[in-house]
């Protein structure tokens, strides 16, 4: 589909060989496109360009997992100049990504840490949540991006809580289930909305676990002395980079202090895989999971805004 507004072109990539074009606008994620294409998780389709003659002035780009008919998310936009223009790309964008009556898939934008610290990082973000706003989007959460990095010291076990591998998949969803009681976190607090815990916990596992690009002999059930279960942690490999995909303690065992165990027990097994980063996030207002990275050598490198559409 292409629209002509003053001079204005909107159309998908027409294949791989225009992704110098695409990727003309810089962005942490660039370097990651051509690869993302090759492996299906994204699609030329899914690239969409505002140009005025030759010059980009705005991009949109969607992502899923490898295969996905539809979109998951959408982790790409960006304007050089007039808002107008990329509130025109989506317009025209979206009704071809996105299926018709579907809602369309979360937005998403990695940011400097100190983004709201200067003013051409903080006009650029009003500028395509403004975009964003006008085709009924609204801010959701934002998020802290964390990395551990070899040579942080890693706590020795404390001997509180033992560690095991997970028995069966029915046994790790059921912990799942009873962390989603009193959860900070507002993409699960949203699911909850939708569905019961034990629904949300399923989805999770389906939608994220069962697709890590690692074992699943990395994950740990923590346990007291007795065997008795206390929380879990799920060290993995995402596809990009070694993560912590999710901890969390039972509610019968919140305020000991266990979830820096728990965390310290995820990172050692990823270090001893000799990884280059591993990588988390919280939410900014999920303090008491903040906290714990940071008392774990885990530093905020980076931002992420989510909008979404209700």
């Amino acid at each position: 589909m292409t629209s002509h507004q003053h001079d204005l072109t909107v159309r998908p990539l027409t294949g791989p060989d225009e992704l110098d074009l695409f990727n003309s606008l810089p962005y942490v994620i660039n370097d990651e496109v051509a690869d993302d294409l090759a492996t299906n998780r994204r699609r030329p389709e899914w690239l969409w360009l505002a140009l005025r003659g030759d010059r980009v002035v705005a991009r949109a780009g969607w992502w899923s997992q490898a295969g996905d008919e539809h979109p998951l998310l959408m982790d790409i936009l960006d304007i050089d100049g007039d808002i107008d223009d990329g509130v025109r790309l989506l317009e025209t964008a979206l009704p071809t990504v996105v299926p018709t009556g579907a809602t369309p898939p979360e937005y998403c934008r990695c940011l400097p840490a100190d983004w709201r610290d200067h003013e051409t990082t903080r006009q650029a973000v009003d500028v395509r949540m403004g975009a964003l706003g006008r085709v009924g989007a609204k801010l959701f959460v934002e998020r802290l991006r964390l990395e551990w990095r070899p040579g942080t010291p890693i706590p020795e076990p404390t001997g509180r809580l033992a560690f095991r591998p997970v028995g069966d998949p029915g046994e790790l969803i059921e912990l799942m289930t009873l962390v989603l009681d009193g959860t900070l976190d507002a993409h699960s607090r949203d699911d909850l909305t939708r569905m019961t815990p034990s629904q949300a916990a399923h989805k999770q596992y389906r939608d994220e676990f069962e697709r890590f690009a690692s074992p699943p002999d990395w994950w740990r059930i923590a346990t007291l002395p007795d065997g008795e279960p206390v929380g879990f942690v799920t060290p993995a490999h995402n596809g990009y980079n070694p993560i912590i995909g999710y901890l969390g303690v039972v509610p019968a065992h919140r305020g000991n202090g266990y979830i820096h165990d728990v965390l310290a027990a995820g990172t050692r097994v990823l270090a001893e895989q000799n990884v280059p980063r591993i990588r988390a996030a919280t939410d900014v207002g999920n303090t008491p999971m903040a906290a714990a990275f940071a008392q774990a050598g885990y530093v905020t490198f980076e931002r992420r805004i989510d909008m979404t559409w209700q």
